[in-house]
């Protein structure tokens, strides 16, 4: 094999990789059990997918977000969402601890973040979007090792 071809790790591992597809739909499923909209399940992915810098998801997620009804100013500024009233209290406590889940801050950081998050989300959302956010996480470096190519889509 060349050191210039890419190995795609779901080719390689197949079963592998449906059983991390059957993981992020059961966890998709238990956002919305818990009561996350849907809109805020894949801005979510895409301010995962941001930090991360995973061309191949952000491309899928953003995609997925418009289809779904959110709209393109808000996308426009999420990696800039507390600077903006554009998002409620759920999404930013949702979007806080995804954030310090993919980034994994310092201890007193990710107390804070938290904090804030118990404060804004039950439970069972806090645990859905902490499922959410490690499972978007996983697939990030799934297609960034693997390199997954971003298609130009014709229009």
């Amino acid at each position: 094999m060349s050191t210039t071809e890419h190995i795609y790790l779901d080719k390689y591992h197949p079963a592998s990789w449906r059983a991390l597809n059957g993981l992020g739909l059961k966890v998709r499923e238990a956002a919305l059990e818990a009561g996350l909209d849907p809109k805020l399940v894949e801005l979510l992915n895409v301010r995962t997918s941001q930090l991360n810098g995973c061309a191949y998801c952000l491309d899928m997620h953003v995609a997925d977000a418009l289809k779904g009804g959110e709209s393109s100013q808000r996308l426009a500024v999420l990696p800039a969402w507390r600077d903006t009233d554009l998002f409620d209290g759920t999404e930013r406590a949702a979007l806080a601890l995804a954030e310090s889940i993919t980034a994994l801050p310092d201890t007193h950081t990710r107390d804070l973040e938290d904090g804030y998050a118990r404060d804004h989300l039950t439970a069972e959302q806090y645990s859905a979007v902490s499922w959410l956010a490690i499972t978007m996480n996983a697939f990030n470096r799934v297609s960034i090792t693997s390199r997954h190519p971003v298609r130009r889509k014709t229009q």
